[in-house]
């Protein structure tokens, strides 16, 4: 016997600068498993962390060959957002990712409930998400950080500059 749709949806005028926040990393070579394993230990330490701005964190599996997962976050606001990115020890995990990936990939895909989407591929072989329509292009000048890809400014240091990631 069919039964009626039980919908719901929310009300999120409370939130009105959120950030959903996708993210992912994938194994492209076998020695990539232990980067793999070692990253999401870490990230699982830091939500247990309860990082300032964090609403929720979510895992999320992709597929298994080859091996991507990911997860999805959502954040009060983009400034607490950056605030986390770049304090310790998530900075010094993405400096450490950004001078040798490991044999992985990693990508984000961000959403403002305010405008704006942005997105980052790094060592990501094959276009995925918004780079399999939109196409990608190098992360250089405005389109290097995340804010400046969103159209906003923000205050504080990034973890690497565009200078400092190419000409060292």
């Amino acid at each position: 016997m069919p039964t009626r749709v039980e919908r719901q949806t929310v009300d999120l005028s409370a939130y009105p600068d959120l950030i959903v926040l996708y993210l992912g990393m994938r194994v492209n070579h076998l020695y990539g498993i232990r980067t793999f394993f070692s990253f999401g230990r870490k990230i699982n330490q830091s939500v247990a962390d309860a990082p300032d701005g964090l609403l929720l964190h979510e895992p999320v599996y992709y597929s298994i060959f080859p091996m991507n997962m990911g997860m999805r976050q959502y954040w009060r606001d983009l400034p607490t957002l950056l605030a986390w990115a770049r304090s310790e020890p998530h900075r010094q995990w993405w400096l450490a990712f950004l001078k040798d990936s490991g044999g992985t990939g990693f990508w984000h895909e961000t959403y403002s409930v305010r405008g704006g989407m942005e997105a980052v591929y790094d060592d990501v072989p094959k276009p995925i998400g918004f780079g399999r329509f939109a196409g990608v292009q190098r992360a250089r000048g405005p389109m290097f950080g995340s804010a400046s890809r969103l159209g906003r400014t923000y205050d504080r240091d990034a973890v690497l500059t565009e200078t400092d990631l190419y000409e060292s």
